[in-house]
């Protein structure tokens, strides 16, 4: 018999242990055969030397996932004592960012992604807000840019405002568009030095644009990226699709429950997806609200959403 103890600095143990101990309980039924107590900050673990040993290296795991997404969920906890993690961890590594900064899939369906993006040229990704659809498409085009892949990063969405009117903002189009186009920065500006994104958003290496403007072009040697796709219509979607070169990479990401279009239109990305979804040459990745990596709550509401 032996006991070890772990020492929980900066953390906060209500999210980490869940109400209730609730997180606690589920980690203590995979070691019945410890004890396993925590005082404070303090987690102590006594038994035998092998199951001790495999407890420490499970829950630094269980350390590792909660720093890295601010929180802890049950099917993360599962995951790991289900002995999946190992793998996990090893394999989901995208690409290492400014400052140290390590890009990861945070889910087993991200992590999915990751695998089909390499399979598929051409790839719809769909599910609710938080999934990390855009973020984890980003992190895929910026490491195939890296690894010289592509010569080229084109990121585009469809200009249709969410209950408001970008000709009321000020300035000229690229001042109304670039704040509309933000969360494709903020993405980028986690993977890329900001000197670096800077030139290479000057250059055209990387491009940010509105879907209109890809019409009569033919996108090649790039990875292309269409964000918010629920919101292109059908015409649209044609258009953009039958723009893919020999050489490209597509991703087609959207929510199917957040569709900005008037009401007389059909999202194109919902079309598509009927479409094509026979099609064994592209590939369809739905994500749900497990793959939710926001602040906890994000994955309780859009679960009452979709249970109203």
């Amino acid at each position: 018999m032996i006991e070890k103890k772990i020492l929980l600095k900066n953390i906060d143990l209500l999210d980490l242990f869940g109400e209730k101990e609730k997180n606690l309980k589920i980690i203590r039924s995979y070691f019945s055969k410890l004890k396993i107590t925590h005082r404070g900050e303090i987690v102590l673990i006594k038994g035998k030397e092998d199951l001790v040993d495999d407890f420490y290296l499970k829950f630094n795991q269980i350390l590792n996932r909660y720093k890295l997404n601010n929180c802890l969920q049950e099917n993360d906890l599962h995951f790991i004592l289900n002995d999946e993690g190992n793998e996990f961890y090893n394999q989901n590594v995208i690409l290492n960012g400014p400052s140290g900064l390590v890009i990861k899939a945070r889910t087993k369906n991200q992590n999915k992604m990751l695998e089909m993006s390499s399979k598929f040229d051409l790839l719809f990704v769909y599910g609710p807000a938080g999934t990390g659809k855009t973020y984890t498409s980003v992190a895929i085009a910026v490491k195939a840019l890296k690894n010289k892949e592509v010569k080229k990063i084109i990121l585009t969405r469809p200009a249709v405002e969410s209950g408001e009117n970008l000709g009321f903002l000020p300035g000229d189009l690229k001042e109304k568009l670039d704040p509309y186009m933000s969360p494709l920065y903020d993405a980028l500006s986690d993977m890329i030095p900001p000197t670096k994104l800077k030139k290479l958003l000057h250059d055209n290496i990387i491009e940010i644009a509105p879907l209109a403007f890809m019409r009569g072009r033919t996108l090649d040697s790039a990875f292309v990226l269409l964000d918010e796709a629920q919101n292109a219509t059908i015409s649209q979607m044609k258009m953009f699709l039958t723009r893919m070169g020999p050489s490209a990479k597509f991703i087609i990401s959207g929510d199917k429950t957040q569709i900005d279009l008037p009401k007389n239109q059909q999202s194109g990305l919902i079309h598509a997806i009927n479409i094509l979804n026979k099609e064994k040459k592209i590939g369809f990745l739905q994500l749900n609200e497990s793959d939710v990596i926001r602040h906890k709550l994000v994955q309780l509401i859009i679960k009452a959403y979709n249970d109203e």
